[in-house]
């Protein structure tokens, strides 16, 4: 597509539009000069006269979201898209539809934490939920390799900075809702209004999933919608007769007078919802649910996400849990198939919501027989400081601080013993540390395997 609108100077191509947007950090107006550099035709900006066509507006951010609604929503609409929100389990659940819908033949796209896949394309995000025009251009650009189907990650930020302006959903989902991101929302009634935007961005059939188990959950059932709500107490979909393994999950749910058994590659009770959300979201597309729970046992999780790796009797698992809720979860779902103990690596990220910090410092030593916390990306603050904070309150002595995240993998897998659980936190599927100093290769799971290379006799 000729003469693209792009917001980013750096990515401007001969003939391209740029759009000086005005932001917090920085503001788009000092990259005009370098964008027409670049080859930009055309800009549109706030104030300034320049050597290209020159369109000057009261407001370019608000220009650019109409603009890429009457020019690009016509185009993509006609695909079927479906949104997933909340404060954990969005990427778990979006890449099980992607899955689900690959196996059963469908072209589908998925957009989120851990990238942008359709077909044999799979690229690395910034975002979870990208900005306004990056946005627009993947949905054209899935929409001209033939998607059907855009599955995506909508995060707080983006319905906050109303990223996905115009875009209507024909499903929602809602997993959970806990602490997170008050560094930029401030309070929990303004994440919880934020993430609410989304339901209220429905069309045709306006199917919604709610996890009914979530205190919150009443906050996202709206009346407009055709709402399904999952629980293991009373909803529309009813789970029963959990039982948990280190290698998966077994359960069963009943819904619509009929009721089904189904396991999982997956561990832990909160995966169960996932599952289920996916389950419905795909079976309100279409597809029968018998269809979809013969696919189970080839569904997979997310790189990162309750990662295992077996090292002799001991069992390793690096998850992106870096929430109170999500830490919590974790560890419940290692005690409910421990046979030994559980040992917790985990830190918390800098210039980040540090109210969670002693929350995340507690949960550990209380659902962990020993933890080591260490550093997570840092960023500009000192990894130091930040530990400071984790362990400020805690009374237990349960627990030791190595800063280097290299060095306190090493010790807790020194220390394991017979049939222990390592629970690795924080990063996931992420292979970077992120300091004062930039971003460096640093992977959890390169770590691990390094040690066990190390320590196994061949």
């Amino acid at each position: 597509m000729e003469n693209v609108l792009k917001t980013d100077s750096r990515k401007i191509k001969p003939g391209d539009t740029f759009i000086a947007i005005p932001n917090v950090l920085r503001d788009g107006h000092d990259y005009i000069e370098q964008a027409i550099k670049n080859g930009a035709s055309k800009v549109i900006v706030e104030h300034g006269n320049y050597s290209v066509e020159t369109i000057t507006v009261k407001s370019t951010r608000e220009y650019l979201k109409d603009y890429l609604y009457e020019n690009y929503y016509p185009i993509v609409k006609d695909m079927k898209l479906i949104g997933i929100t909340g404060t954990n389990g969005k990427t778990t659940t979006c890449l099980m539809i992607y899955q689900i819908l690959k196996m059963l033949k469908q072209n589908v796209a998925y957009m989120g934490t851990v990238g942008f896949y359709y077909g044999d394309v799979k690229r690395k995000m910034i975002n979870t939920t990208p900005d306004i025009d990056v946005l627009y251009s993947l949905l054209l650009e899935a929409k001209d390799a033939g998607v059907d189907y855009f599955v995506m990650e909508v995060s707080s930020h983006a319905l906050d900075k109303e990223r996905i302006y115009g875009l209507e959903f024909d499903e929602v989902a809602f997993s959970n809702l806990t602490q997170d991101h008050l560094d930029y929302h401030k309070t929990l009634e303004n994440y919880t209004n934020a993430k609410r935007k989304l339901f209220t961005k429905t069309r045709n059939d306006k199917i919604a999933i709610i996890n009914g188990d979530d205190p919150h959950c009443q906050r996202f059932i709206l009346p407009e919608n055709k709402n399904i709500v999952i629980s293991d107490k009373d909803g529309d979909v009813k789970i029963d007769e959990m039982s948990f393994s280190h290698l998966g999950t077994s359960f069963k749910f009943s819904y619509l007078d009929k009721k089904y058994k189904t396991s999982l590659n997956m561990v832990g009770r909160y995966n169960i919802y996932n599952y289920l959300i996916a389950l419905l979201l795909v079976n309100k597309l279409g597809f029968k649910i018998e269809e979809i729970l013969l696919l189970n046992e080839y569904l997979k999780a997310p790189s990162g996400r309750m990662e295992l790796i077996k090292y002799g009797t001991n069992s390793i698992f690096v998850d992106y849990a870096h929430t109170p809720d999500a830490v919590k979860n974790a560890l419940i779902s290692a005690q409910e198939f421990k046979s030994g103990r559980i040992i917790t690596i985990i830190g918390c990220g800098g210039n980040r919501d540090p109210l969670k910090r002693p929350i995340m410092g507690k949960i550990a030593v209380e659902h962990s027989d020993y933890v080591i916390f260490t550093s997570d990306n840092p960023r500009k603050e000192e990894p130091e400081a930040i530990l400071n904070d984790i362990t400020a309150n805690l009374t237990a002595d349960n627990f030791e601080v190595i800063v280097n995240r290299q060095s306190a993998i090493i010790k807790g897998m020194d220390i394991l013993s017979n049939n222990d659980i390592l629970m690795i936190l924080g990063k996931g599927h992420e292979d970077y540390q992120e300091t004062k100093d930039g971003r460096h290769h640093f992977s959890d799971q390169e770590e691990v395997a390094k040690y066990i290379s190390e320590h196994t006799s061949v």
